[in-house]
């Protein structure tokens, strides 16, 4: 099986030969990745998006935070800076991406729908926004939804395998809202995502960190195909196993705040097992993977390797086959 084959044989549980993987450079992957560039939620590095939030980054790190929103009222959404996510030298790139991607599995990127809601508005605002003004929330997200439609449309045409959205929507141990309020209000965008990129034959992969066993079920039903989850542990590997297991793909490393940040070497090898045992089936449902800012979360080189070369003999293990690594 081709790269591609074996992450859609995953996706869809249909028993590829090997498990597909995501792994540093030097061990190599299964995937391309490339979107728009400039993406419209790229989030600036002590400078201001194309939004108009103006952002703050910390030393060593490859994410950082807003600290001045530009909807600071609803007054003046009709002054807010939207994106042409259309525009013309956003694609550039991709059009050379399917060639280039070849026989791995080409992934693309749309816009988050809450991480921007709230770089716009601040988090607390949205918070009160939910119970406040619920139908400016509602509009605002139907725009960035409809832009990411169109960019879905633009992806297909131009060969994409899968499109990817990240929103983090846990705490350590709790939604950020209620799930009733994200049922109500979330739930529908993320539908007519999900239903746009399949009607043109695409996965739907989604990063969400935190607790997110509350909605993990709803964004299943409304068909994601793949969740991109770096945390685990808060959740509990065997909760995971009990509910969701053969239901959805589970894209993972592990967990990036404990284990792969504190762990021994032989406990980080026991996690690795347990992620393999728990989370997916040899038909399908678990893609392993490292964290690519491995500097920003504390995870030292000796670690990486450590998993990646378990994960390795897990395989084979399962399998009886070797993954196709560089070294």
């Amino acid at each position: 099986m081709t790269g591609k084959e074996v992450v859609r044989a995953s996706l869809y549980f249909r028993t590829p030969d090997r498990y597909a993987f995501d792994f540093p450079e030097r061990y190599g992957s299964d995937f391309y990745s490339c979107g728009m560039s400039p993406s419209p939620d790229d989030r600036a590095s002590n400078s201001v998006d194309e939004w108009g939030c103006v952002w703050s980054t910390k030393t060593n790190t490859l994410l950082g935070e807003v600290h001045e929103h530009p909807l600071k009222s609803w007054d003046d959404l009709s002054t807010l800076k939207i994106p042409d996510f259309m525009e013309d030298r956003r694609w550039e790139k991709m059009k050379s991406a399917r060639a280039e991607a070849g026989d791995k599995y080409l992934m693309s990127y749309i816009c988050s729908i809450y991480e921007r809601l709230h770089f716009l508005r601040g988090l607390e605002d949205l918070w009160c926004d939910i119970i406040e003004n619920p139908d400016k929330v509602g509009f605002l997200i139907g725009v960035i939804v409809d832009r990411n439609i169109e960019a879905i449309n633009r992806y297909a045409d131009l060969g994409t395998d899968g499109i990817m959205i990240g929103d983090d929507w846990g705490l350590q141990n709790r939604l950020m809202i209620s799930p009733e309020h994200w049922r109500a209000i979330w739930k529908p965008a993320y539908t007519r995502i999900f239903a746009a990129a399949h009607e043109r034959g695409m996965d739907c992969w989604m990063h969400s960190c935190g607790y997110i066993v509350d909605i993990l079920g709803d964004l299943i039903e409304v068909g994601l195909n793949a969740v991109h989850m770096d945390q685990q542990e808060n959740m509990g590997l065997e909760n995971l196993r009990d509910r969701f297991r053969g239901k959805i793909n589970f894209f993972s490393c592990v967990d990036i705040q404990q284990t792969f940040a504190r762990g021994s070497p032989g406990e980080i090898r026991a996690y690795t097992r347990k992620m393999a045992e728990c989370l997916g089936t040899k038909a399908g449902g678990f893609i392993p993977r490292w964290y690519t800012d491995p500097v920003g979360a504390g995870h030292k080189e000796e670690n990486i390797t450590i998993m990646c070369d378990e994960f390795i003999k897990i395989n084979k293990e399962v399998y009886g086959t070797d993954l196709p690594v560089k070294t």
